[in-house]
């Protein structure tokens, strides 16, 4: 690989191209991306302890207050409780727990139930991948001693009826979840329903953790206050709270995962809680992996007129002022520096920008080469099926905006190659 300065390398994502789309309307022509200067990650860091003492503090509060919105300290909840454990479920394969965390005082405050499969045979603690599921637990894979979720679920006409869970969506995104096909890898899989911390649709702040942090006479969130990423990526800090006391688990080999807007979500996640051992975002998009500056296939002003619950209110006043953010998602991607990261996504996903979350991957390098690792061994989008295995890992492959059961092999090899036991790691 070449060796890039970094002023070099943020340059690259500032080449001059023609004219930038105008309005709302989604472009999909690189002609059509404009010159752009990305903000520099390090920005008056003379070296990695400075880094470490001030700049990355510095960042995470920025995507805080204008992207993502704060979230408060966990707060006080009840224990969590081993609801069944299962030494034989998926066919005598896996061992299932179901674990239940409550949040609160009231018997109906919001509350959280995680899945757990681990390895039949396992001879030691074992590593762990910690998603976010889109549907319920019930819906990744068809072991039929998941309950159904009670609470609200996306409504497509097929895995939902008035917006309540039924038998027949059992196992409808098993397809995400290759359960049998990342315990024969020897890695854990731990995953709890969006739905339990924060509905995804409009109306779902009621249903929410967030009341539950409301000041004295407080009835909404203030602007620079958490949405529904904040609340999953907090949900996931919770998760890993549990897993920290499983002794089952290696708590120090732990993966955030996440696919779309969970990409999104394991990104602010592994940034804001550094005991996840690595970060992976599949088809992560605007407001993930990819750059806002580029303003290439979903925009700010897109993603906020369609999901507006997403994100803190401040980041609206960045749609079709994408210059005026203090910060870019590269620097998402630093702040989980120099633990592994891997983005994955796919040459069909043009919604998602492929280049603009390749460009993101090479800008955070520099943080990483600051931090001892080898950074990013790409200069270029990869071809397709051809990953890039550094530390920053990346890769391209065939298909739609999914997550598949080769993105999941390449994240696994990624590992087995940087997931490695280290409890003195700092970032």
């Amino acid at each position: 690989m070449q060796t890039l300065t970094r002023r070099t390398l943020l340059q690259t994502a500032a080449l001059p191209f023609a004219l930038r789309a105008q309005g709302s309307k989604r472009s999909y022509d690189e002609s059509k991306v404009g010159a752009y200067t990305l903000p520099d990650p390090l920005k008056g860091v003379p070296n990695a302890d400075a880094w470490r003492k001030h700049r990355r503090d510095e960042l995470l509060q920025l995507f805080a207050d204008n992207v993502y919105g704060r979230r408060p300290n966990p707060g006080s909840h009840q224990p969590f409780e081993d609801v069944a454990v299962d030494d034989n479920a998926i066919g005598g394969k896996a061992r299932r727990k179901l674990v239940k965390a409550r949040f609160g005082k009231a018997p109906d405050d919001p509350s959280m139930d995680l899945l757990l499969y681990l390895p039949k045979n396992r001879k030691a603690q074992v590593p762990v991948f910690l998603g976010v599921n889109f549907r319920g637990n019930h819906t990744i894979t068809l072991d039929p001693a998941i309950p159904l979720t009670p609470k609200w679920v996306y409504n497509n006409g097929k895995a939902a009826v008035n917006n309540r869970s039924t038998e027949s969506s059992r196992g409808t995104q098993a397809n995400q979840w290759p359960v049998e096909q990342i315990l024969a890898r020897g890695y854990g899989l731990a995953t709890f329903y969006a739905g339990d911390l924060f509905p995804d649709h409009d109306g779902g702040y009621d249903a929410s953790v967030l009341p539950l942090f409301y000041k004295k006479g407080q009835s909404r969130r203030e602007p620079n206050e958490w949405g529904a990423i904040g609340a999953w990526a907090w949900g996931l800090s919770r998760a890993m709270d549990y897993l920290e006391t499983d002794s089952d688990v290696d708590r120090h080999r732990v993966a955030v995962i996440g696919h779309s807007r969970m990409g999104k979500t394991a990104l602010w996640a592994g940034a804001s809680d550094a005991r996840f051992a690595m970060v992976v975002s599949n088809c992560s998009g605007a407001g993930g992996a990819a750059l806002a500056r580029r303003r290439f296939g979903e925009s700010v002003k897109d993603i906020n007129r369609s999901f507006p619950w997403w994100f803190c209110e401040n980041y609206r006043s960045f749609a079709d002022n994408e210059d005026a953010l203090p910060v870019d998602q590269h620097e998402l991607l630093a702040l989980c520096a120099p633990r592994p990261l891997y983005v994955g996504t796919a040459e069909d996903d043009r919604g998602a920008d492929t280049k603009g979350q390749f460009l993101s991957a090479l800008n955070a390098a520099p943080v990483y080469k600051l931090l001892g690792t080898d950074g990013f061994g790409a200069n270029e989008v990869p071809a397709v099926h051809k990953p890039v295995m550094t530390t920053i890992g990346f890769h391209v492959r065939t298909g739609r905006h999914d997550i598949t059961p080769y993105d999941w092999d390449q994240y696994m090899n990624h590992a087995d190659l940087h997931m490695r036991h280290n409890p003195e790691r700092k970032s």
